[in-house]
């Protein structure tokens, strides 16, 4: 059967306040792929069981454009049924895992929203982020449900000759009919958003690097022939942001090795898929031929990004999509402080700090003035995909600053280090990351006045400061007084005052 979704049905709006965690559990996943343009046979086996902590039901497993041939539990034929988009499976063992296995067919060729499996320039791409697995397979389709992926792609050599998914390859050969394979497993338990898997006629930089904590690992950055030319900058500031981010936070690569492919076609900048990243051709060629300077900072800034989501975003991801910040916001800060942190002196630094500023006047205090505000951890949505915002990065950037400013940037590391440790193969929320951070930390003003912090979380609006002084000669005193305000937003109308740490400096002859 070939399941639609309803064009005509009425939008549905997803609350925050109505999360309630998944019915099961997947532990395995183990997909493989017969890759074809017009008809790709999709296997998926997974291991699954029950959730304890949640009231016995159905399996509802989401599926859209699908082709279903099969469905087994342990090996046997199974009753099934369709509902609203859904795969819904009754009457599953009650206790223990169980083997569930899916056989479905789709057309890549067909595939127009570039969400999901599809093909662009004879090549296959796949972009998952935020609901677009459902697109590949039925599956529980939301991030807080991790799994461990085992991948199989099979595809005639000649026309696919790279075949590529997440984490370590672990085996390769020739089949018959000039076909051939290659097995992925990645190590790490991650949300079915970061699957991705890539086949077409590419060819690849490689530089082969030991990390700080002495292992090697390869790092390849794959292009259309022709394009190896615009790679250099882009591998450098890969190599650059391993070796950055285990050096400030202590956070090495953990994978034997690391990818980036670039597409024309691609939806987004890029995509942090574990240890497989893809790229719009945008952010990862340049060469001095062409160029621009500010061409090469974004590349850097961009590469950076995706990678240091390997740790921000896939050890840890969100618990739901209203914590899209606690990846995203997390990371901009990170990839603007390696981007700093890359200066040559403090005023270049102090350049790169007033460039991001100048998006925030720009971009996002528009946005939060206008019709469109919404808190960094919103409330509601009917589509997620609306909330790819500068209030989500950029503000969820200035969210993490703060944190930073008030425990300082030896307590901020000592928070992260705390973070991982609490939440490492997790998905969690934005609470869960402030209050690691205040806990590294009980001494500061972050840990003591953290309930009034987060509502940065909570609630939209840009306040505004206003200081009046007062110089009283005779005590020989300088009194400073501040007020804020915010103005009211899309359903808040009353705003509780902000946590705003404010830097003070005195300058004049002593």
């Amino acid at each position: 059967m070939l399941q639609l979704r309803d064009s005509t049905a009425a939008a549905t709006v997803v609350r925050r306040a109505d999360y309630t965690a998944p019915a099961f559990w997947i532990d395995t996943v183990a997909l493989t792929f017969d890759l074809d343009p017009a008809k790709t046979r999709v296997l998926n086996k997974m291991t699954l069981r029950r959730n304890p902590d949640v009231a016995a039901q159905a399996l509802r497993l989401d599926g859209d454009e699908l082709n279903l041939a099969r469905v087994l539990v342990n090996g046997a034929g199974c009753s099934f049924k369709m509902d609203a988009g859904q795969l819904v499976l009754e009457n599953l063992p009650a206790e223990g895992s169980f083997e569930l296995e899916i056989f479905t067919t789709c057309a890549p060729i067909k595939n127009t929203a570039l969400s999901g499996l599809y093909v662009s320039n004879d090549s296959f791409f796949t972009q998952c982020e935020a609901e677009g697995f459902r697109r590949i397979t039925y599956f529980l389709d939301r991030p807080d449900v991790m799994a461990m992926f085992t991948v199989t792609l099979r595809a005639d050599k000649d026309s696919y000759p790279v075949l590529l998914s997440n984490g370590n390859l672990a085996e390769s050969g020739t089949l018959e009919d000039g076909r051939h394979f290659a097995t992925w497993v990645d190590p790490f338990k991650k949300p079915c958003y970061l699957f991705a898997l890539v086949a077409g006629k590419l060819v690849a930089r490689e530089q082969r690097i030991t990390a700080r904590n002495g292992r090697e690992h390869l790092l390849q950055v794959y292009v259309r022939p022709g394009d190896m030319d615009k790679t250099e900058h882009a591998m450098a500031s890969l190599i650059n942001a391993i070796i950055w981010d285990e050096a400030r936070f202590g956070l090495p690569l953990d994978l034997e090795r690391f990818m980036i492919v670039a597409t024309s076609d691609f939806n987004m900048g890029a995509m942090e898929n574990k240890g497989l990243n893809i790229f719009n051709t945008k952010y990862v060629l340049a060469n001095q031929a062409t160029a621009t300077d500010v061409d090469f900072a974004n590349i850097e800034s961009v590469v950076g990004h995706e990678y240091f989501h390997n740790w921000t975003g896939d050890r840890i991801t969100c618990r739901d999509w209203f914590q899209l910040s606690l990846k995203e916001g997390l990371t901009v800060f990170r990839d603007q402080e390696f981007s700093m942190d890359l200066c040559a002196d403090a005023s270049a630094r102090a350049v790169k700090r007033i460039e991001d500023v100048r998006v925030l006047r720009t971009a996002q205090f528009p946005e939060d003035a206008g019709p469109m505000a919404h808190p960094v951890r919103p409330d509601s949505y009917i589509e997620i995909n609306n909330f790819y915002t500068v209030t989500i990065y950029e503000k969820g950037a200035e969210v993490v600053r703060m944190m930073q400013t008030l425990v300082g940037r030896s307590g901020f590391a000592k928070g992260i280090t705390l973070y991982f440790a609490r939440h490492d193969g997790h998905a969690v929320t934005c609470d869960d990351f402030a209050q690691a951070i205040a806990d590294a930390n009980p001494d500061s003003s972050l840990a003591k006045l953290l309930p009034q912090f987060k509502r940065w979380y909570s609630q939209a609006g840009t306040p505004r400061v206003a200081a009046t002084a007062h110089h009283d000669a005779a005590a020989q005193t300088y009194t400073l007084t501040f007020t804020q305000s915010c103005p009211a937003t899309p359903g808040q109308d009353n705003k509780e005052p902000f946590v705003i740490p404010i830097s003070l400096g005195l300058v004049g002859a002593v």
